[in-house]
């Protein structure tokens, strides 16, 4: 499959005139070196058996190899979320549809770095787990395995976890959850594009999978969290889901493009009108794809309304007060997520002739006060004066046979390995407040989601340098 992938990528690089490389290109930041890191973030994260010849990681094994089902299913694989070594399918799922977004959206800025196969590989590891966690004859799809109460107690390699206590939460029709299998259809669907020219086998069956995903989301709405574990006495759950809604149509507007099928046009409109979609303008995160729907409503249909909504997102963001170094703060908690996700929908919206320049300049803006505009890099391993203490337990560990434990969570020194290309979550209030310390799990872990937009953002600016249309 690899070897595949690579066929697929020189094809892809003899078709287009010579690509310049960072060293060619003026920009403020070296976009090609922070998206080859980005990418080892997510190897880093990687779970179940890693294959010998394509593990950058030096620290990193096999691990969580007893995951299974409540009947005995294959649920090795995927990627740990955090810090931690839960797999929470809800947030992963959304963060493979937006990796994937941009690698069909903005394919030249992984090629011009080098990195479209890996870019490719990183979200085929999510799909295969996608795949083994959906059963299309019991109507069941896995979202998480193993319960963060009992995971959150040990800090260690997760090669070293106990393996023999990891459960696993599922949905049903009796247990519904039309968010969780929503957004792993659009997964699942925006796959199958990146997948069409490299193994039209495995896009069509990422496909099939979408289509009964989405029909399943469809017949039994519901939350997907009110069956799985809530978080110690909070009376929350990880991965709190506030609707469904904007994950129908999520899904649906995936499948319309995937299919060109306007089946599904007409229904990601309908779920856009029923459910107030265009008025939601807080955020794009794993939560809310509303802003997503937006744009991709706009960019397939063309229809004023739907680049009037585009504009009431992206509008209010530009203009809102930023903090004293210029970010866009929106929330305390893992706040750099947000204005990378807000300058990933702009930048969308941007390519639509959507105020342009203002919404390039803004996204720039912010993808740079992350990568060092304000004296110092919240990227792991990139530029100057970067995080050197995430809230990760792997990377936070001495190299084995060495032991692990709490001593290496309360310690000052810096994490012994490198967590590269890992975003951390950034200033905790709107004077750009932050310390880089390992026991600020607000601050200073990171996440699969955190680095999603963060990415796509890359990826698209790394593009429009190398066509010299914005830099």
């Amino acid at each position: 499959m690899k070897m595949l992938f690579s066929l697929g990528f020189v094809f892809l690089l003899c078709a287009q005139a010579p690509i310049p490389t960072n060293a060619d290109l003026p920009t403020k930041y070296n976009y090609r070196d922070a998206i080859t890191k980005s990418l080892l973030f997510y190897y880093a994260q990687r779970s179940g058996r890693l294959p010998a010849n394509d593990n950058p990681i030096s620290y990193r094994s096999d691990s969580a190899l007893k995951d299974r089902g409540k009947n005995g299913e294959d649920l090795t694989g995927g990627y740990y979320d955090a810090g931690d070594h839960v797999k929470f399918n809800f947030p992963m799922a959304s963060t493979t549809t937006t990796i994937a977004w941009s690698i069909i959206d903005h394919q030249l800025g992984y090629s011009s770095a080098g990195q479209l196969n890996n870019a490719i590989n990183m979200v085929k590891w999510a799909t295969d787990f996608f795949i083994k966690a959906w059963n299309p004859a019991t109507k069941t799809l896995y979202g998480q395995v193993s319960d963060g109460n009992i995971d959150h107690k040990f800090w260690g390699r997760p090669e070293d976890m106990d393996q023999n206590n990891r459960p696993a939460f599922s949905i049903s029709p009796n247990a519904p959850g039309s968010d969780l299998a929503g957004e792993t259809a659009a997964a699942l669907a925006a796959a199958s594009m990146v997948f069409s020219s490299v193994d039209k086998g495995y896009s069509s069956r990422c496909l099939t999978h979408a289509k009964q995903l989405y029909d399943f989301a469809k017949q039994h709405q519901g939350k997907y969290h009110a069956t799985f574990p809530k978080r110690g006495n909070s009376g929350q759950h990880y991965y709190d889901s506030s609707s469904f809604e904007d994950e129908l149509a999520w899904s649906a507007i995936w499948l319309f493009r995937a299919t060109k099928d306007p089946f599904y046009l007409n229904e990601a409109k309908a779920f856009y009108a029923k459910f107030g979609l265009g008025y939601r303008n807080w955020a794009f995160s794993w939560d809310d794809k509303s802003p997503g729907v937006q744009v991709m409503l706009a960019k397939l249909t063309g229809e004023e309304k739907y680049k009037n909504d585009v504009k009431g997102y992206c509008d209010p963001k530009v203009k809102q007060p930023k903090t004293p170094k210029g970010l866009l703060f929106i929330t305390g908690w893992g706040s750099l997520r947000y204005a990378a996700n807000s300058a990933f929908i702009c930048l969308q919206a941007a390519d639509l002739n959507i105020n342009a320049q203002a919404y390039r300049k803004f996204a720039q803006q912010q993808i740079h006060y992350i990568l060092g505009d304000t004296g110092r890099s919240f990227v792991v391993g990139f530029g100057v004066n970067p995080p050197v203490k995430p809230h990760h337990r792997s990377s936070s560990c001495p190299k084995r046979p060495a032991p692990c434990g709490n001593a290496n969570l309360v310690s000052k020194a810096p994490n012994p390995q490198i967590l590269y290309g890992a975003m951390v979550g950034g200033p905790s209030d709107n004077r750009d407040s932050y310390v880089d310390d390992r026991e600020n799990y607000q601050t200073n872990e990171v996440a699969l989601d955190y680095n999603a937009g963060f990415q796509a953002s890359l990826a698209a600016l790394q593009s429009l340098a190398v066509k010299n249309v914005f830099n």
